[in-house]
């Protein structure tokens, strides 16, 4: 790692944590709706930081990220609107502006997170199917405590009221086909970046799992 690469990657790490702890910080004191309404910038920054330290450096690389958020997106789709791999629920409005009641952010979601759990698998394993299967537990794990929080901080809700085991199944199975075909054109990128990502991000949703349970 070259020093400039060195450079953006603990400088991402400290806007990464930055963001975070002034989040918990903030909404611990009260403070829910002002933080919790600039997630689309938090999630604009985050891609930003995937573009130039990741990074997004290649004509696979950039199609790929494309195709994960447009499939994502499509997901999404089905299950807002005819209840489909997900189940039934429908966004609230801190996840900014929609298509079809579908955000956009919510695809550079899937995109962001899985290009980093994969950096993170293949620096674990080197068996294909460890690295697929890492990667896909991983966003599961993500989703899990992130489920309890999205309704309080009007991401998401559910028409019964929690997430169906099949949000679960859908989880799996859509992040399972996202992390088959970045691992066989062998997508990845900055390990350290993607860890730093990770753990904020499930750091934040850990942390709020059991405050809003």
């Amino acid at each position: 790692m070259d020093e400039r690469t060195k450079f953006l990657t603990y400088f991402s790490a400290f806007l990464l944590w930055l963001f975070n702890i002034s989040a918990i910080l903030g909404i611990l004191s009260g403070q829910q709706d002002w933080f919790i309404s600039k997630t689309p910038l938090n999630m604009l920054l985050i891609l930003s930081l995937v573009v130039f330290v990741y990074p997004l450096n290649s004509i696979v690389k950039v199609l790929v990220f494309l195709g994960i958020v447009v499939t994502s997106i499509f997901a999404e789709w089905l299950g807002v609107n005819y209840g489909l791999i997900f189940g039934d629920y429908h966004y609230g409005n801190n996840f900014g502006a929609k298509i079809a009641g579908v955000p956009y952010l919510i695809g550079i979601n899937w995109a962001v997170l899985t290009f980093a759990t994969a950096a993170i698998s293949t620096s674990w394993f080197r068996n294909y199917w460890l690295k697929v299967f890492c990667g896909t537990f991983l966003m599961l794990v993500l989703d899990f405590f992130l489920e309890t929080s999205a309704p309080v901080f009007d991401f998401w809700y559910w028409d019964i009221g929690h997430p169906p085991l099949q949000n679960f199944i859908g989880w799996l199975a859509l992040a399972f086909v996202f992390h088959a075909i970045t691992q066989k054109l062998r997508i990845n990128g900055n390990t350290k970046f993607s860890l730093h990502l990770y753990a904020s991000q499930i750091t934040f949703f850990i942390i709020f799992f059991f405050y809003n349970s």
